[in-house]
């Protein structure tokens, strides 16, 4: 029973050495975040063309996310295997391009037989390299270093430690790029369509908003016995009180009415322009449920729970309330 508590023990602290010798060495690599770094991010910024990531072996794993996030996060990027490269697909790079190649060593012999012809292209050349005096750091543009001490790895051999820095640098060099970019949420939603997530980021108002008779638009003559009768009957919580061309002239809540009743002895054959709001906060059909959600959520002097919805001529043409956000369900990823 001891030797299998001890073995578990064990195995914990080997897990938890490897996360804590990761961890330092992309700490101590913050140094190497440098004058060179902010050099490649306005390259890359600068540059008409793509950003083509490259690297063999374990760095090109690393080198395939590296690409796809900053596809999906506005740097237009391609992975390059250097072995195919080397047999036709440098035909795919141009001199407008940016070159970003990974390698520990600098000194594979995929990535160093690239060079001449990366040259003669005249594409400039990022390099994430392990040795500053390595052949492909002397033939980089810019440098960016990955040196670390050694790998996690209790043989020093297999590549752990370097591939989790060059991990690091290239969300570094991505998030650095949307920040730059102004990379907002739409533009993320945009480029995942897919995904449940880009799904709700690019939901509109229009698409959960309570329109036709539900939007439960009422004349400023109507009584506040009747509104209230269409609060009950459409259960909205709440009236929009309309002009002739459905301008939005005031809201009435079931809130209003109850302090009204309380306060004032109210009379419900009078008319709803007794307790309107005349200015209430209103929302675009074309507008994303997050902002909608957002305005309802930092309203002052406190949240609110309905908005009215406009038009592109400002006029009213519906009705959104809380409990449709809170419905809202993301539909399921394609498997």
């Amino acid at each position: 029973m001891n030797n299998k508590t001890d073995t578990m023990q064990e195995l914990i602290s080997r897990g938890r050495n490897v996360l804590h010798e990761e961890a330092k060495a992309i700490i101590s690599a913050t140094a190497n975040i440098n004058e060179g770094f902010a050099r490649a991010i306005k390259l890359i910024l600068n540059s008409s063309g793509k950003v083509i990531v490259s690297a063999i072996g374990k760095p090109g794993y690393i080198a395939h996310k590296i690409s796809a996030t900053l596809s999906s996060t506005g740097t237009p990027s391609f992975f390059l295997h250097p072995a195919e490269a080397l047999h036709g697909d440098l035909g795919r790079v141009c001199r407008e391009d940016v070159m970003l190649i990974l390698s520990n060593s600098g000194e594979t012999a995929e990535i160093v037989n690239m060079l001449p012809t990366l040259k003669r292209i005249g594409v400039p050349i990022i390099s994430v390299c392990g040795s500053a005096d390595s052949m492909l750091a002397k033939h980089s543009d810019i440098f960016i270093s990955s040196k670390v001490e050694h790998e996690c790895c209790p043989l020093n051999l297999a590549p752990t430690t370097s591939t989790t820095l060059a991990l690091a640098i290239g969300d570094a060099v991505a998030v650095a790029l949307m920040q730059e970019r102004e990379f907002s949420t739409e533009h993320f939603a945009f480029y995942h369509p897919g995904g449940s997530l880009g799904r709700k980021l690019l939901l509109t108002v229009e698409k959960v908003m309570r329109g036709g008779e539900k939007a439960c638009l009422l004349s400023r003559d109507t009584t506040i016995l009747d509104a209230l009768f269409t609060m009950t009957r459409h259960l909205s919580g709440a009236v929009l009180i309309v002009n002739q061309q459905n301008a939005v002239e005031g809201i009435i809540t079931d809130g209003d009415i109850r302090r009204y009743v309380m306060y004032n002895n109210l009379f419900l054959q009078a008319a709803v322009v007794e307790i309107m709001n005349p200015c209430p906060v209103c929302i675009h059909q074309h507008q994303l449920v997050d902002e909608a959600l957002s305005i309802m959520e930092q309203h002052q002097p406190g949240p609110i729970t309905v908005l009215p919805v406009l038009n592109d001529l400002n006029q009213a043409v519906g009705l959104l309330h809380l409990t449709d956000l809170l419905n809202i369900r993301p539909v399921p990823d394609a498997i």
